[in-house]
């Protein structure tokens, strides 16, 4: 989905969110999710802005990932804990994607659709590499993102009153020097 598909299915995206991100360790609120679809609403905005949604064979929002390249001036590499080699952080709108959200409602997980949400939001990538936050006290969702490759390259606080995350990327293709 582009960023105008995925506007007209906000409600779903919220559904999924609002439901996934309830449960510990996040315990979102209602706030909370308010908070995130003022966002959702920016992001989808922008040119770049891919999402995909899963729904059950009867149509009912089942998982949901979605993101956009980062810019040239992006703050997600000035909320590490440790700063890295400002070649790993050096971004240009077309080198790195963020997967902002990757969450699948309870029902349907351990059958395959994050992975399946996972490389339909990057069949089509040109970038070099995925980069994500993630919670280090999720060992599902740690788990998948090693055994689809990705590598932590540091810590987090995400946003101001965050959890620690671990910042990890996954290599789509090499760089051209």
């Amino acid at each position: 989905m582009n960023g105008t598909t995925a506007a007209r299915a906000e409600e779903a995206f919220t559904l999924v969110y609002a439901e996934a991100f309830a449960e510990p360790p996040y315990e979102k609120t209602v706030r909370d999710v308010e908070a995130n679809f003022r966002r959702f609403r920016s992001q989808v905005r922008k040119a770049t802005f891919r999402a995909a949604l899963a729904r059950s064979v009867e149509g009912e929002p089942v998982g949901i990932a979605y993101g956009y390249p980062l810019s040239a001036s992006t703050g997600w590499w000035d909320r590490l804990t440790a700063p890295v080699a400002d070649e790993l952080r050096h971004e240009d709108g077309h080198r790195t994607f963020g997967l902002i959200e990757l969450a699948v409602r309870s029902p349907w997980r351990k059958q395959g659709v994050a992975k399946r949400l996972h490389e339909a939001i990057l069949n089509s990538a040109t970038e070099e590499r995925v980069l994500l936050n993630a919670r280090p006290d999720v060992p599902a969702a740690q788990a998948a993102y090693r055994s689809w490759g990705y590598e932590k390259i540091g810590e987090a606080y995400p946003w101001d009153g965050a959890a620690l995350h671990d910042v990890m990327t996954l290599e789509l293709r090499k760089s051209t020097p």
